[in-house]
């Protein structure tokens, strides 16, 4: 996922951040982080797909994704 590398990038480089990804491709994020060297690196994780959902869905998933990002930021 060219996010999670942008994120990864960004915090080698001594910025918090993370990056949001769809189920479906949470396997690859993980396998991604673990090539870039941080194995447990922290992202969000939001229900695929994104394309089709109504408005109230696509809502409902940003409030989420807001939500732990910034849990995951204040971590950091």
């Amino acid at each position: 996922s060219c996010s999670l590398h942008d994120a990864i990038t960004a915090e080698k480089a001594g910025v918090a951040a993370t990056a949001i990804i769809t189920d479906r491709f949470e396997p690859t994020a993980k396998a991604m982080a673990k090539v870039q060297g941080l194995p447990d690196y922290p992202f969000v994780v939001i229900p695929h797909p994104i394309a089709s959902n109504p408005d109230t869905i696509l809502r409902e998933k940003a409030e989420d994704a807001v939500r732990q990002c910034v849990e995951i930021l204040l971590q950091r």
